[in-house]
């Protein structure tokens, strides 16, 4: 028996034939994260959230040896069509040839506008499969599965995915909300101590700019965070994914670009983008924007120094670079000061800088001179 569903519509035409016509289109996304201390948990959720659905999980090199290829074992143990691959590790791959490849890969699947694809990694991983799954079939529907202390508390949240251009880091890209995030702290216990520090600047920004508990949180238990303990881990993740969060609901498409969430990443891409995007890993370079900005406010007579020095104090606590020298790679100051004339450009003249006043208050300035930032950036400490 053939079944019919009926449409109907009856739409008069303008009574005036010249005046302007008014498209509309709205969105709301909502999307759960869950953060879990172990596997089983985190692939229980992970079900619930592709609900039967055909999988596409895509990793990198490293990731899929450690977690990926097991995650994968237990989703097709449940009975789940999943299919596999992993790219290059690394800041270099997350490129639009190896965007282009993915979504060449893709369209070899049996993948339809309703399936799900899967994003296991850090935050190369999350922005690169994010724009791919913004892009494939007009934009499929994706779980993040952040491996990494920074992709869990910053880069699987919030929905701004993109690709690296020589020109700038992030410059292809698009808004393109995760269905779900799935955060297992157990996967961080695989992580160098330098990435745990790497992540833990992302962190610090949030408490800086919105959260001075989650600010004195991080100065309780970074030891312990920094050791991979479980607890301290997952309340963490947990504490600064609600303050990501709430901070994104307010403008989650950056309709207003005086964002206080990029505190910290104005200097931090540029540097990033004169060494080549690989060898300052992208907390390293926030938390030495970070510093440079907080020593900008300070000279502005906005930041107290008691508050400076308690923010440098944490971040060099923490193992993170304050000064050129404590960066892991040489950085020509001219060189970077050039490269924010390069980003003034893209962003029409305006370079705008997230300035502290204090814990959890910022100010946006978008006056900041050349000479305020290469004084900032040569300063040997705070």
């Amino acid at each position: 028996m053939t079944t019919y569903v009926r449409v109907s519509e009856r739409l008069d035409l303008p009574a005036d034939p010249e005046g302007p016509i008014v498209g509309a289109a709205t969105r709301h996304d909502t999307y759960a994260v869950h953060v879990c201390q172990d596997e089983a948990t985190a692939a229980r959720r992970l079900r619930t959230e592709i609900d039967g659905r055909r999988v596409a999980l895509i990793t990198d090199e490293n990731v899929s040896a450690l977690h990926a290829r097991r995650l994968f074992g237990r989703l097709t143990a449940a009975g789940l069509d999943v299919t596999m691959t992993a790219i290059p590790a690394g800041e270099a791959n997350k490129s639009l040839p190896t965007a282009a490849g993915l979504l060449d890969w893709l369209a070899g699947t049996r993948l339809a506008r309703r399936d799900v694809i899967l994003a296991v990694g850090g935050g190369v991983i999350m922005d690169t499969v994010g724009w791919v799954a913004s892009a494939y079939m007009r934009g499929l529907p994706y779980v993040n599965v952040p491996t990494t202390l920074l992709a869990q508390v910053d880069a699987a949240l919030g929905g701004k995915v993109a690709v690296d251009h020589a020109t700038a880091k992030n410059l292809i890209g698009a808004f393109h909300q995760p269905k779900a995030v799935v955060s297992h702290v157990g996967y961080l216990a695989t992580l160098s101590l330098r990435e745990l520090r790497a992540g833990l600047a992302e962190a610090i920004k949030k408490g800086v700019i919105a959260s001075p508990a989650l600010f004195e949180l991080i100065e309780r238990r970074h030891a312990d965070v920094l050791a991979a303990d479980p607890a301290a881990t997952a309340e963490l993740v947990h504490g600064a994914s609600a303050v990501k969060c709430r901070l994104i609901a307010k403008d989650p498409y950056e309709n207003d670009l005086r964002r206080p969430l990029n505190f910290g990443h104005t200097v931090g891409h540029a540097v990033e983008t004169v060494t080549g995007y690989g060898p300052v890993l992208h907390g390293e370079a926030v938390a030495f924007g970070m510093a440079c900005a907080a020593r900008i406010a300070a000279r502005r007579g906005l930041l107290d120094p008691a508050t400076l020095g308690r923010v440098s104090a944490l971040l060099t606590t923490v193992g993170l670079p304050v000064t050129l020298d404590g960066l892991p790679a040489p950085v020509d100051p001219a060189a970077t000061v050039a490269a924010l004339g390069q980003i003034r450009k893209i962003r029409d003249g305006q370079l705008r800088f997230v300035l502290p006043v204090g814990l959890g208050e910022t100010v946006i300035a978008d006056d900041v001179s050349d000479a305020e930032i290469h004084t900032a950036l040569t300063a040997e400490s705070h």
